[in-house]
This record gives C-alpha cells, structure tokens and sequence, in this order.
C-alpha cells in the first residue's frame, strides 16, 4: 500500500507528508507496468502506487491521446467529450483503492455515488445536445484557432487544450484523495459529512433544472421557427429574443456554470474540514477548474452578444454566475420598464370637473 502514515486529521492534508515522498513514482511507473504479466501483478501495481500518482499519470496519457486524435481529426473537443467521464473514473478511483487497501468508509461510498450521478446527468445532457455525434465540436474552438498561426495554435493545442484539460481533471478530483486518508483515521460519519451531502445535491439539482430550463427552450425556439407556432408554456417575445432568460436563468446568465462550479469547491471544502486545514495543496485543481470557467465564458458571451442583439441588456442587468443583490429577475425588470414607459391613462372625468371651475 502506497499511503502515508497519518496519526492526525490534520496530517491528511499536508503535502510534504501524503504526496511529496510518493513523486519519484512517476518515474517509475512505466517501468513497473511493463513488468505487467497477468492481473494479479496489475493489481499489486496499482496498490504500491500512490493514488495521486496514478491518477495524474493516466492523466497525462489521456492527454497525449487527446492531442494525437485531435491534429488527425483536426477536431479540438477531445476532452470536452470526456469532461464528465474522468473525474468520475478518478473519484471511483480513490473508492476503488481504498476498497482494495482495507479502507471501508460510509463517506467514501458516498462521494463515489454522488459522483457517478453528476457523471451520468452531465454525460446525458452533453448528448442529447449531440456532443457525441461524429464530427460534432465546440463552436468556439474555431474562434479561439482563429486567435493564433498553425504552429503557435499546435502548441496552444498539446499543452494547453489536450494536456493542461486532462490534468485538471485529475487533479479537481485530488480532494478525494484527502477524504480517502481521514476515512483511516475517522470512518464514521459525522453532521459535517451531512451538511456537504446536502450542499452537493442542491447543487447537483440547481444544475440538473439549470440545463433542462435551456434544453427545453432550445426545443421550443426550433419548434417556433420551424411552425411559427408558439409552443404552450413559452411566449414570442421570448422566444424572437433568441436565448433563454426566463427561470433561474433570468438571475444569473450561467446558473449551470454557478452550480458546476460549487460542486468542486465544495467538495474541496468538503475536504478542508474534514483535515481540519482551511486551505491545503488540491485547492491547486479548484483554483484552475475555476480559471477555465473564467477564461472561456466571456467567449461564450462574446459570440452571443454578436448573435443576439438584446444579449448586451441581458448582461448589464442580469449577474454572470451570482445573482445581482436586490435585482429582480430580467424578465420582471422588462415589464416594470414597460409599465414606467407606457402614457398614463387620462381621467376625463377629472378633466372635465376642472375645466367647469375654470370657467
């Protein structure tokens, strides 16, 4: 077994003691599973090889594959197709380890499952939108290509889009890691373990209602413009506006990315409290799982503002991931301008009342 001995929650967390003395492995590693003959010796390889270890080396050749398939298809979703499949497979992977090396934890089995459920609805949802149709890409792979020349954009695509992706995906999943070495020394759970599995399953469900607002309004936007008809439930003006602003999405432009997001912080956090560290090194993984959203959202809005004309409005008055404090939603917004723009009704009453006076 390739764990460290830790006699304090608070060792769990400490770097120089669960990772740093486990490094040279990696050099090792390729060596060790050419030696491999049968299953038995398969397993008594993965059990003498620190967890982290393995799971950033398949992370690496993941990557290399992702970029091989890439340059031949020349098609730069690769990872996007696996996005919701390896941090599973990780997580099942500190599970899997512990359950071989004796470790057996109620709050183990409860972050495998909860993360084989957020795997299957975000696998699910990525399909039905046809991200596993043949030839299917990202649309904004060809703007950021655009940004750079065939050699440069070769480069931006090995490190950046095919090794870089692939690894943060391993490494957001590092917290499991932590949960796995205080489960040795604290198996049981506790009213914290509780309160994060309710954190994660509101937001599981926030980002399950965030993405089946959209899809169902993608449907009745194609339906509207294949039959002119507007489809019960929605209504024109919402739909000639092009985008979805109605739900949770009329408080906050990206509630799925709000709620993918908070999933990895707290199950970071989730970590954190239970090595008694208000920070420790797997916030490295959540830090740059949070970079990515940054990074490639304004993209996203940034076609859509060139697309839909009313998009800017939709970004001045509506939060990116966190609802404005004291903003209502932006379809209340519109109808409150409409009713401050609209003529007050004369009373012709009163009217005719002052204008007798007068005479």
């Amino acid at each position: 077994m390739a764990l460290p001995v830790v006699s304090k929650l608070e060792q769990c967390s400490d770097y120089t003691l669960t990772l740093a003395p486990y490094i040279y492995q990696f050099a090792e590693l390729p060596k060790r599973l050419l030696t491999v003959t049968s299953f038995e010796r398969l397993e008594e390889v993965y059990i003498t090889t620190n967890p982290v270890v393995s799971a950033l080396a398949l992370s690496i050749v993941v990557g290399q594959i992702a970029f091989v398939v890439s340059t031949i298809n020349k098609n730069y979703s690769q990872i996007d197709r696996v996005w919701s499949i390896l941090p599973a497979v990780y997580n099942c992977h500190y599970w899997y380890y512990g359950y071989l090396t004796g470790i057996r934890s109620q709050r183990m089995d409860i972050m495998a499952v909860f993360t084989l459920c957020w795997a299957a609805r975000l696998t699910f949802n990525y399909w039905r939108k046809g991200g596993y149709e043949i030839g299917s890409e990202d649309y904004r792979w060809n703007l950021v290509k655009s940004w750079f020349s065939e050699p440069v954009w070769v480069g931006f695509n090995y490190v950046v889009v095919s090794l870089f992706q692939s690894f943060l995906l391993a490494m957001v999943t590092t917290p499991s890691y932590i949960l796995l070495l205080a489960s040795r020394i604290n198996p049981s759970l506790g009213g914290d373990d509780a309160a994060f599995m309710q954190i994660l399953g509101m937001l599981l469900m926030l980002e399950y209602s965030s993405d089946n607002q959209q899809w169902e309004f993608q449907e009745a936007k194609k339906e509207y413009q294949r039959t002119a008809k507007v489809p019960e439930g929605h209504e024109r003006a919402d739909l000639d506006r092009g985008f979805i602003t109605t739900g949770l999405w009329g408080y906050s432009r990206h509630p799925n990315f709000a709620a993918e997001q908070g999933i990895w912080v707290a199950l970071y956090q989730w970590a954190c409290f239970q090595s008694g560290s208000l920070m420790n090194w797997t916030f490295v993984g959540v830090m740059f799982y949070l970079f990515i959203f940054q990074a490639s959202t304004p993209i996203t809005e940034y076609m859509s503002s060139k697309k839909y004309p009313e998009y800017k409005l939709y970004k001045e008055r509506v939060g990116r991931f966190i609802p404005k404090l004291g903003s209502p939603s932006f379809k209340s917004s519109l109808e409150k301008e409409k009713k401050l723009n609209e003529p007050k009704a004369v009373n012709t009453t009163e009217k005719t009342k002052q204008s007798k006076k007068l005479r």
